[in-house]
This record gives C-alpha cells, structure tokens and sequence, in this order.
C-alpha cells in the first residue's frame, strides 16, 4: 500500500470512529475509542458536520443537529446532505450542487464564511457555514462545515446601525445650525449689528465644539473596542482635576452653589492620563448635571484598588446627585452603548460606555447606584499607577 493509500484509509477510519457517537454502537470499547476521538466536538459551541467528497453524512455532533433542525432520533450515517436539509446559497440555488464543482479543484482547499439559508416547511432560518476541504494527492478525501446562527452577528450589525443612526442625528443639528448662520451672515452681512453677528458667531462656535467633541467620542469607542487605547501617565492631582472641572461647568452657566467638593489630603502620588481623568469627571459631571437635580457632591478619597491577586494604594472618586436616580432594573445597562436614563434624555448615550472604557484602561473600576440623597451615583477607583517609562 503506498503512502496516499495509507493516508485516504487513515482518514476514513478517523472519520469512521466519529460517525459512532452519531448513530450508536453496541461495541463498549468503540464506544469510549469514538467518545473520546469526538470528545472536542461534542463541546464545540458551533456546529460541525464531517461529509465524505459524495455528500454523505459521516459524522455531526449535536449544535449542528439543532442548528439544522434534525430530529435526535434521525439516522444521519451515509446519507447524502441534501436529502436532509434544504440549504440555500444567496442567489436561493442549492449551495451544496452549487459546491460540488469545487470538489474537482485541487488548488481549493476551503470557502470562506457565507449565510446560508436553511428552508424547512414554510420556515426560513439563516446560518454562517465556513467549509475546509481535506485533499490527499489532489483528492478530496472529507469535508468539514462549521455552522453557527447569525444572531450574534445580527447584534453586531443592530449596533453598528444604531451608531451611524446616532451619528447622524446627532451632526445633523449642528451642522444645520452652521450652515445656517454662515449662510446668512455671507447673504446678509451688512443688514445685522456688529452685537447679532457676534452672536452668530459664537453660536456658530459652540456648534463646532459640539461636533469635535461628538468625533473624539467616536474615535475613543473605536479605540477601547480594538484595545487600543493610549495612556500618556504623569502625576495628576487628582483633587485639583476635580476643582477644575466643576469650575468649567460653573463658567458655562451653572450655578457655583450646586456643587460640593470633599477632597482628602492624603491620597498617594497617582501616575494617571490627565487628559483621560478630565474626560471621565467631565462626562460624569456633565451626566449629573443633565439627568440630576439639587446639589452635586463629589468626593476624592484614598482607596485600595485590586490590581490582580494584591492589593495597592490609590484613589475613589465619588460623584453623586439628588435626582431620581437609577432604576435598579437598568443599573446593569448604563455603562453600555446608546444607554439614556432618566426622565431628561440627550447626548449620544456613549459617555458612560467611555468613562467604563477610560477607568478600566487604568486599572480601576467603577460601579453605579443610589446615593444616600436618592440620587444617582457613580463611583470610580484608580490605582497608583508608575510612570510610562518605568
């Protein structure tokens, strides 16, 4: 027997073994040869169906079963796929006679991942089917298709959706408001005062503020969803950062007298990305503002932080309202994309998401819940930190 002949009886008495889990033996040691040889795809999250190069069954383990709506009881060994299930490719013809001249292709040695529609009765169910060809000398010897549901694929493309959506909506009023106003002001611009063209100006302004603030949310989504989130760390004081923020927000407009500030003394030489803490007190600030009323309190502490399996020194900030607070029923959702509470909706809903992603980035966690005055309150922890070139 030459080598090529060794390796085709080799493959079909692998895939032999494994076709036992799907239609029984009566021999106890085959049993555990074919538990054992199919153990692993047994546990698989994805279906996997093994088809000799004619289209018979030769092995399937239960998630493709399901995945393909089989009766438990059905016998699946050497009969041909398609006189089992109805698959479709995307143009709606047959996608394994479709396949089938690739078969003859030496050169092919796999498909890439395709929706697939499963038609049973009047019922259409879609799948995503990645298929490798095994060769030996040129010559199919099995095929093997992963097969896994489009639900979570669905998610994903709901939520990329959902962010073009917001995207848009969220440009769309200022830039409106921009072209609006430079339009009129190139039309018109001797017939206003120098105080009107001022305020056009400034509303122009603002409005541009709006839209870069709008963008750097973005990339900062984009960047914590692929890891790639930079940390320039220097020491930061951390009381002063939260001193400074809440000035800016009393510059814009709010009243000095809503904010409490309670700051320790003792908290220890923090190495964090200023620019990234101002971001989060900003949008946790900002949230508290737009979803709270009363007085805002915000409080800087000392803190262990877990950083693995030790403890180290670090920081808590505390920011808290007197509103309504968060329902316990959405806690669990409100560091999540496009999340909105309270009675007071606005923004893009990508500030908390951020603020989780900015936080964790440095090591720290934060958590939500109800304050003592019933509001909402958020709470951060930061370690330490060392310096970026330690």
């Amino acid at each position: 027997m030459n080598v090529a002949a060794r390796r085709i009886t080799s493959a079909n008495e692998s895939a032999a073994g494994q076709l036992l889990i799907a239609r029984g033996s009566d021999c106890e040691s085959d049993q555990e040869s074919a538990a054992l040889a199919s153990f692993d795809a047994c546990e698989l999250p994805d279906g996997l169906l093994v088809l000799g190069p004619d289209g018979a069954v030769r092995a399937m383990n239960p998630t493709a079963r399901r995945l393909l709506k089989l009766p438990d009881d059905a016998q699946l060994a050497g009969r041909r796929l398609s006189e089992l299930v109805t698959l479709l490719d995307e143009r709606g013809n047959d996608w394994w006679e479709c396949s089938e001249p690739l078969l003859r292709l030496p050169g092919v040695r796999r498909q890439p991942e395709r929706r697939l529609q499963l038609v049973t009765g009047h019922h259409e169910t879609q799948l995503l089917a990645t298929v490798r060809y095994t060769r030996i000398a040129g010559e199919v010897v099995k095929v093997v298709i992963c097969l896994r549901g489009t639900e979570s694929r669905e998610r994903l493309d709901r939520s990329r959706a959902d962010l073009v959506s917001t995207v848009a909506h969220e440009l769309r009023s200022p830039l409106t408001s921009v072209k609006g106003f430079t339009a009129t002001l190139l039309a018109k611009w001797d017939r206003f005062t120098d105080e009107q063209k001022l305020l056009m100006l400034a509303t122009v302004n603002a409005d541009a503020d709006r839209v870069t603030r709008l963008l750097s949310e973005l990339l900062d989504v984009s960047r914590i969803d692929a890891g790639r989130l930079e940390l320039r760390r220097q020491v930061v004081d951390v009381a002063a950062a939260v001193r400074r923020v809440v000035a800016g927000s009393v510059a814009a407009g709010e009243e000095e007298d809503r904010f409490r500030i309670f700051a320790s003394c003792e908290l220890p030489e923090m190495w964090i990305d200023p620019d990234k803490l101002d971001q989060v007190l900003h949008n946790l600030i900002e949230n508290a503002l737009r979803h709270g009323y009363g007085t805002i309190t915000v409080r800087v502490e000392p803190s262990q932080v877990a950083v693995g399996d030790h403890d180290t020194a670090g920081a808590c900030v505390t920011v808290s309202d007197e509103g309504d607070g968060i329902p316990e029923e959405t806690v669990a959702r409100v560091f999540t994309k496009f999340w909105r509470g309270g009675a007071r909706r606005g923004g893009t809903g990508l500030g908390l998401f951020i603020v989780k992603g900015l936080v964790e980035a440095h090591g720290g966690t934060i958590s939500a819940g109800r304050s003592e005055a019933g509001g909402a309150e958020f709470r951060f922890t930061l370690p330490a930190g060392t310096p970026s070139f330690a």
